[in-house]
């Protein structure tokens, strides 16, 4: 699927359900099956700045795709961390630079988040785009 197949579908999920309860804890679900880091990559220099809660993301190269792993040590940062994970691993790495993340609006959650994962939000998304950077220059 390509990211915009990924962020269409997560965007019709989203919409099913009624309020911001049933959708915090669809993305606590998400963050329960989130593919988990190796815990070697649990450390200072995979932690994403920026973020309140503990975020570790680890990237690698795969058949010309980026694939990434995460993990947090708080429910919902973990759920929002599934969600961006979901849309940009498996994706090559000039798609994920590219890649729009107007979903993240057009579901609402920007603004049900507090100021602090906000801010976070757009870490975790910089940090991503940051690999994906690196594994295209390296392609280059």
């Amino acid at each position: 699927m390509t990211i915009q197949e990924i962020q269409e579908e997560i965007v019709d999920e989203f919409s099913m359900f009624e309020d911001w309860m049933q959708r915090y804890e669809y993305m606590i679900e998400l963050g329960k099956s989130l593919p988990l880091i190796d815990g070697q990559y649990k450390t200072e220099d995979h932690i994403i700045k920026g973020c309140q809660s503990k975020v570790w993301v680890h990237a690698e190269m795969k058949d010309d795709k980026v694939v990434f792993t995460a993990d947090s040590d708080a429910i919902i940062t973990k759920g929002i961390i599934a969600i961006l994970i979901r849309v940009f691993s498996n994706q090559k790495p000039q798609d994920v630079i590219n890649a729009s993340t107007d979903f993240i609006d057009e579901i609402g959650l920007k603004e049900h988040l507090s100021p602090t994962r906000a801010n976070g939000l757009v870490s975790m998304i910089k940090q991503l785009k940051l690999y994906a950077v690196a594994y295209q220059a390296q392609l280059n």
